[in-house]
């Protein structure tokens, strides 16, 4: 049986083939393409907060802040990090957009964070509802673009894709490796590095950094039960930022909604293309 999501990513890529010849220029005027921010600069107030051994909403150690009209990360009130994962939930799910996010690593590795968790951090998309969390879950059941920064010595990418409690499809066979590196540069320092995510349902993700593909993959879905090979597939879900032991700041957090062009494969092909074929790199 050939599945929906791969018919659906099949006649898309055919699209965004044509697309030169089908641009209509409606995406100007009422249908102009607009960022949506998330992160209104102020406060948290779209946002809920769930961190591990706390209840929904109990911001511990005041561990996400605003300062300076960022989102920190921060365990200045920590005396060790004790496996205390967290993560950041906008209000609402989403399922078809582009999501883009601005941040950077500061400062010092908590007392007590693990070694794989030096200046790391993440996108969570297609996610479970905070409130869904158990009390002491380590992290919600999603797809992570994993954000890491550079310690100075040797290759470390960004935009990889790891998996709690799901899988994929890459290359037609479903990646069961809770990893996979992208193919970005490395970014040492404090430097402003910019990260978008395209998500089409339950079709097609693409990683892309500093305006550049780094990473794509199929048919996002749950881990699989009863020995089956593939899982439910996901169509939409909670996005959230994570804090895993390392200060990071978050400038910007913006998404454009590409829900109203889901059953119009032209139209999605044409926003698609005219979304990626720019280069939006962060300011210094």
């Amino acid at each position: 049986m050939i599945k929906r999501s791969s018919i659906f990513y099949a006649l898309l890529s055919a699209c965004l083939l044509c697309v030169p010849f089908f641009i209509s220029g409606f995406t100007h005027g009422e249908d102009k393409i607009k960022w949506e921010q998330l992160f209104n600069g102020k406060d948290l107030k779209d946002w809920q907060i769930k961190i591990k051994d706390h209840d929904l909403n109990d911001n511990f150690g005041n561990t996400f802040r605003i300062v300076d009209g960022k989102i920190q990360v921060n365990y200045d009130h920590y005396s060790k990090f004790d496996n205390q994962y967290g993560h950041l939930f906008y209000r609402k799910p989403f399922s078809y957009y582009l999501i883009g996010v601005e941040y950077r690593f500061t400062g010092n590795q908590v007392e007590g964070g693990p070694g794989w968790a030096f200046r790391n951090s993440g996108i969570m998309i297609h996610g479970q509802a905070p409130g869904t969390m158990t009390k002491g879950q380590d992290f919600p059941n999603s797809i992570e673009v994993q954000l890491l920064g550079g310690s100075g010595k040797g290759k470390r990418s960004t935009a990889n894709v790891c998996t709690p409690g799901t899988q994929y499809v890459m290359n037609n066979s479903v990646v069961k490796n809770h990893c996979m590196d992208s193919n970005s540069p490395t970014f040492n320092g404090d430097q402003w590095v910019r990260v978008e995510v395209l998500v089409l349902g339950d079709s097609l993700v693409v990683h892309y950094v500093n305006g550049e593909e780094v990473l794509r993959y199929q048919r996002p879905q749950t881990d699989p039960v009863d020995g089956k090979e593939e899982g439910k597939l996901l169509k939409s879900g909670t996005i959230s930022l994570q804090s895993e032991s390392h200060p990071v700041e978050f400038r910007k957090v913006e998404i454009v909604n590409l829900e109203k062009y889901a059953a119009d494969l032209k139209k999605l092909a044409v926003v698609v293309q005219e979304l990626t074929s720019e280069k939006r790199i962060p300011k210094q």
